[in-house]
C-alpha cells in the first residue's frame, strides 16, 4: 500500500522567499505599532476627559456631579471603540507572533519547535481569508479589564467622594440618598443605576476573563487568535 503523504507536510523556503517572508514580518510589526498607538489614544480620551470632569465637579461646592455621571457614558463609548481598534490590532498582532513562534524560533535551536504542524497553511489561509482573530465581546472585556475598568474606579470613588463631601460633608450615610437626587430624578434610581452600572461592567470582565482562559486551554489549531 503506498504510504500517503501527510497534508501538513511543511516546504522548504528559497533565499527570495526567506527575504520575502522577512519584509512580510517587518510590514505586520509596523502595523501593529500603527494600531496600538491608535489603542493609546482612544485611552488618553478617556483619562482626559476623566480629569476634566472631576476638575469641573469639585471646582466649587456648589458643582453639581452631574458632568461626572456623563462622563461614565462617555468613557463606554471610548471603551467600545477602542475595543474595535483592538480587534484589527489582533490581526496584525497575531500574524508576527505566528512567524515569531514558527518562522523565526526554529532557527534560534536546533529542531523543529512548531506549535501546530499546518502553520504555513493557517497563516496562507489567514492572508487569503482575512477575519478578525477574536469577538467584539472578548475584545470588549480584554480592554476593560487592562484599562476602562479602573477609570471607572476613580469615576466612581470621586462622584461618591462629591456627593459626600458638598455642598458641605454629610453626618449620616443616610442622607446619601438624598444627596444622589438630580432634580426630579430620586436619589434611590440613581445610586441604583450606578450599582447595577458598574456590576454589570465588573461582570463582564470577569465572564471575559474565564472565556478567554477557556479559550486560550482549547485552542483550536486552525486559529491564530
Amino acid at each position: 500500500m503506498p504510504s500517503e503523504t501527510p497534508a501538513t507536510a511543511e516546504r522548504e523556503f528559497t533565499n527570495a522567499e526567506f527575504g520575502a517572508l522577512a519584509h512580510l514580518y517587518r510590514g505586520e510589526v509596523y502595523r501593529s505599532t500603527i494600531w496600538r498607538t491608535r489603542l493609546d489614544t482612544t485611552t488618553n480620551w478617556s483619562v482626559v476627559t476623566l480629569g476634566i470632569a472631576i476638575s469641573v465637579s469639585f471646582a466649587s461646592a456648589d458643582a453639581s456631579p452631574l458632568p461626572l455621571l456623563l462622563t461614565g457614558m462617555l468613557i463606554l463609548f471610548l471603551l467600545i471603540m477602542e475595543a474595535r481598534r483592538y480587534r484589527y490590532f489582533n490581526v496584525w498582532r497575531a500574524r508576527a507572533r505566528w512567524m515569531e513562534t514558527h518562522f523565526y524560533a526554529p532557527m534560534l535551536i536546533d529542531g523543529n519547535l512548531h506549535y501546530e504542524e499546518d502553520w504555513q497553511g493557517i497563516l496562507a489561509r489567514d492572508y487569503h481569508e482575512p477575519r478578525y482573530h477574536i469577538s467584539m465581546a472578548r475584545a470588549i472585556g480584554r480592554r476593560l479589564r487592562r484599562n476602562y475598568i479602573w477609570l471607572l474606579l476613580i469615576l466612581s470613588i470621586a462622584y461618591l467622594g462629591k456627593i459626600m463631601v458638598h455642598p458641605e460633608p454629610i453626618q449620616d450615610i443616610a442622607q446619601l440618598p438624598d444627596r444622589a437626587a438630580l432634580g426630579p430624578v430620586s436619589g434611590w434610581i440613581v445610586l441604583g443605576i450606578g450599582v447595577v452600572y458598574n456590576g454589570v461592567l465588573i461582570g463582564f470582565a470577569i465572564a471575559s476573563w474565564i472565556l478567554d482562559r477557556r479559550k486560550h486551554r482549547t485552542r483550536n489549531a486552525e486559529s491564530m487568535g
